[in-house]
C-alpha cells in the first residue's frame, strides 16, 4: 500500500454499550489518544443498545465534541451481537475494528491490527489469553464450550476468542451478507475462511461497572451458536434411540431364549420392567422431539424475516 493511499486509509471503530455510564469517557480518551497519533482517518461508531443509565448523555456529549463520533441509538435492548451488526452494518470505512466500551479491549493493539490488515490479512482475531486467571464458574464453562462447538461443528471457533477483531472490507461484506436472525458473529467470522490471524492479549480489569453478561445471556449464545452450526443434537437423540432398540433386541432375545429352553418360570410377570421399558423409550422420544422443536423454532424465526435490529436514532441526524 502507497504512502497516500496508507494516509487516507479510513477506520471504523465499532463500539457497542450497553449501560456503560461510568466507563465511556475513560475508555472513549484511552482509544482517542492511542488514534490521534496515527496517520488513518477515524469513525468511531457506538450503538447504545437500549441503555438506561445516562448513557445516551454521555454519548452525546462525547459526539457534539468530535464530529467524528457518530451515535446509534437501538430503540431497544437488542443484544451485544446484534448491537456489534448494526454497527457493523454502519461501517462505511476500509477497516472495521469492533471493540467493547468496557476498556477490556486494549487500544494500544489498534496499530498493531491496522498493520496486519495492511500486511494482507481480512481478519486479525483477538484472543484473551487466560492461562494466569484463576478458575472461575465462567472459565470452566467458557472452556467446555468452546471443546463442545469445535467438535460437533464444522467450524472451528478459536478458545479465548472475543469481539475485538479487525476486519478488511472484503471480511466485513462477507459477515453482512449473512442475515440469520440468531447470530453468533465468533462463528460466522470464521466459517466464512479469509484469511485470519491470531491478536494475543491479556484481559485488563473493567474500568467501571460489572460484565451485562448474565449467565442466561451466556446460555443464549451458547444456544445460539450450537444450533445454528450443528445438527448433532438431532444426532444425539437419533443415537439414543438406536441404542435403545439395541438394548431392546438384546432384551427379546434373552427371553425367546428361556422359552426356547423351558425356563419359562424365570420369567417374572410383573410391570416394573414394562414401565421403565417405556418410561426410558418415552424419555428418548421427548429429548428428539425437544431437539427437532428448537431447530423449528429457529426456523420460525427465521422466515418471519424479522430485522436484527430498530434503530431509534443516529446523532448526528444529517451525518450518512
Amino acid at each position: 500500500m502507497s504512502p497516500r493511499r496508507k494516509s487516507k486509509l479510513q477506520i471504523d471503530l465499532v463500539i457497542p454499550v450497553y449501560n456503560e455510564a461510568e466507563a465511556l469517557v475513560q475508555t472513549y480518551a484511552d482509544v482517542r489518544q492511542v488514534v490521534d497519533a496515527l496517520p488513518y482517518d477515524f469513525r468511531f461508531i457506538y450503538v447504545d443498545d437500549g441503555s438506561s443509565d445516562g448513557t445516551e448523555d454521555t454519548l452525546r456529549g462525547i459526539s457534539a465534541n468530535d464530529p467524528r463520533v457518530t451515535l446509534l441509538q437501538l430503540s431497544r435492548n437488542f443484544g451485544h451481537q446484534a448491537a456489534l451488526t448494526a454497527g457493523m452494518d454502519a461501517s462505511q470505512g476500509d477497516v472495521m475494528i469492533s471493540m467493547d466500551g468496557d476498556g477490556q479491549h486494549p487500544a494500544e493493539l489498534i496499530p498493531k491490527m491496522i498493520s496486519l490488515i495492511e500486511q494482507g490479512y481480512d481478519i486479525v482475531q483477538g484472543q484473551r489469553i487466560e492461562e494466569d486467571r484463576a478458575a472461575s464458574f465462567k472459565k470452566v464453562t467458557s472452556n467446555f464450550f468452546y471443546w463442545l462447538i469445535n467438535r460437533i461443528s464444522g467450524t472451528q471457533v478459536l478458545q479465548g476468542a472475543a469481539d475485538f477483531r479487525a476486519l478488511s472490507r472484503n471480511a466485513l461484506n462477507g459477515v453482512r451478507s449473512m442475515h440469520e436472525y440468531h447470530r453468533f458473529l465468533r462463528g460466522m467470522i470464521s466459517w466464512m475462511g479469509y484469511n485470519s490471524v491470531i491478536l494475543p492479549y491479556h484481559e485488563p480489569e473493567r474500568i467501571a461497572g460489572r460484565s451485562k453478561y448474565s449467565l442466561s445471556k451466556m446460555v443464549r449464545l451458547a444456544s445460539d451458536a450450537i444450533f445454528s452450526f450443528s445438527l448433532a443434537p438431532l444426532y444425539i437423540g437419533l443415537s439414543a434411540g438406536f441404542a435403545f432398540f439395541v438394548l431392546a433386541g438384546v432384551q427379546l432375545v434373552y427371553v425367546l431364549s428361556l422359552w426356547v429352553t423351558g425356563n419359562t418360570q424365570r420369567v417374572e410377570p410383573g410391570w416394573s420392567s414394562l414401565m421403565g421399558v417405556m418410561l426410558i423409550a418415552s424419555g428418548i422420544i421427548m429429548i428428539l422431539l425437544g431437539f427437532i422443536g428448537v431447530y423449528v423454532g429457529y426456523i420460525f424465526q427465521e422466515v418471519k424475516r424479522r430485522p436484527i435490529y430498530l434503530i431509534k436514532g443516529k446523532s448526528p441526524d444529517d451525518r450518512e
